[in-house]
């Protein structure tokens, strides 16, 4: 494997790096207290990739087991335990603990813990998952036909 073609072709660098403090509020909170800090959208990053901060109050929540056909998803546990299906079976997670899945992967993640948990979500490519997380809430009173568009616009097959 070999380096891809250069993107950047200046000779002396430019100021580009973005800075963003743990501290910052959150970009979307949910009702029950879930929040999800948009630290690098795939808008902000040409489509290569999109990493998000999940924060989980200590009431059980999460996606139940679906794939995506267009992106990667990658989980990295930085409090608590989030308990993550990988296709098999659901593995109760500890800080530090990082869970790849590919394209078609079967996955899902849920906080049973009774505890408060974060961990980062990598998707690649950098798929606009901010509308996902945004929408998502409506989606309760929305009809059959709704939440099937819904689901298919954003890439999730639920199983």
């Amino acid at each position: 494997m070999t380096y891809p073609e250069p993107v950047y072709r200046g000779a002396d660098g430019e100021v580009s790096a973005r800075y963003r403090p743990a501290g910052q509020a959150p970009d979307f909170t949910y009702s029950n207290g879930n929040s999800v800090h948009y630290l690098a959208t795939g808008a902000s990053t040409n489509g290569l990739f999109g990493l998000y901060r999940w924060e989980m109050g200590p009431e059980p929540s999460g996606p139940a087991p679906h794939f995506h056909r267009s992106i990667s998803e990658s989980f990295f546990i930085l409090t608590g335990s989030v308990r993550i299906y990988d296709g098999k079976r659901w593995i109760d997670t500890a800080p530090g603990d990082w869970v790849h899945v590919p394209e078609g992967g079967l996955h899902g993640f849920r906080n049973e813990s009774g505890a408060p948990a974060s961990m980062l979500l990598h998707f690649s490519p950098g798929a606009p998952r901010e509308a996902y997380f945004e929408e998502l809430p409506a989606m309760a009173d929305a009809s059959e036909e709704e939440r099937a568009e819904f689901f298919l616009r954003h890439d999730n097959f639920w199983r």
